[in-house]
């Protein structure tokens, strides 16, 4: 964990998530999960540019289809990272936008931004995002907000927990304290509350998400304070490449073997294709 200066006013808890982000704040004893601007809980994570303005979230998210080259998604894949990573380059290939070598090996973003090419490192990108999830805790609280706690996956090394610190403090933000994910779970749905034995008991975090699967093994032992639960992390395994997003590659990859047609070269072709898997796996995940 890492922790940020002390500072006043209210903290928010986000979750900076690699399809979707959302902010949270603690209130009456419980944690409030607050909608954006459409009423939604849940924001893209998704960062789009044009000639004219850069749109973050839903509005990105609407504007794919005739920006594919331009609109910027996954960014979590890259943070914290090198370009020469084997795992970024199998990345750079499923993805319509550029990705290209910066200063020491470190990934940078290429766009179109108001008629000029331009370059992000991927804290840039993510700090975007964070702003937007700023901006929403704000408008509803009517206040500001300048501190925050952000959860990451568990695997997450130190370079990338330093990487999310610095997108914090790129999108204004004071970031108190890094908690893993399923940790962050763990609390959220009061289990640092519930009455445990002296031997205490075993709780499996399963933690499937866009892009990444987690699955932690946290030990929980009363504490010395009455409802205030230790957690300890018996074991942890991830997957980077496990998710939804992962979902959508595959049923892609079956559908071009299948059609025998290479459209990795037609970005705005393969953001449809994209698009069509994504709600083919949503229809099939609800139908019986």
């Amino acid at each position: 964990m890492a922790e940020g200066s002390k500072s006043k006013g209210p903290a928010v808890g986000i979750d900076l998530g690699t399809t979707y982000s959302c902010v949270a704040i603690w209130r009456n004893d419980g944690g409030e999960v607050i909608a954006n601007g459409q009423g939604n809980r849940l924001t893209p994570s998704c960062v789009a540019f044009n000639d004219t303005e850069r749109f973050v979230g839903e509005g990105a998210v609407n504007q794919v289809a005739r920006n594919p080259s331009n609109t910027v998604y996954d960014v979590k894949r890259l943070i914290g990272r090198r370009f020469s990573d084997e795992s970024v380059q199998e990345d750079i290939k499923s993805w319509p936008f550029k990705v290209v070598a910066g200063l020491e090996d470190f990934p940078m973003v290429e766009v179109n931004y108001q008629g000029k090419e331009k370059q992000f490192t991927p804290e840039e990108i993510s700090a975007m995002v964070l702003a937007k999830m700023r901006e929403t805790a704000e408008v509803y609280l009517g206040t500001t907000v300048k501190n925050a706690v952000i959860t990451v996956p568990v695997y997450f090394n130190n370079a990338q927990r330093q990487a999310t610190i610095d997108a914090g403090a790129i999108a204004g933000l004071n970031v108190m304290r890094i908690i893993n994910e399923p940790t962050a779970a763990a609390i959220a749905y009061g289990l640092d509350k519930m009455p445990v034995s002296d031997e205490g008991r075993m709780v499996l975090i399963f933690d499937l998400g866009g892009g990444t699967f987690d699955v932690s093994l946290l030990k929980i032992d009363p504490g010395l304070d009455i409802g205030m639960n230790l957690f300890e992390v018996m074991a942890i395994a991830g997957n980077t490449h496990l998710g939804g997003a992962d979902f959508d590659n595959e049923l892609e990859g079956c559908v071009r073997k299948h059609r025998k047609v290479e459209i990795r070269s037609n970005k705005k072709g393969l953001r449809r294709l994209r698009t069509a898997c994504e709600r083919a796996k949503r229809i099939l995940s609800f139908s019986t």
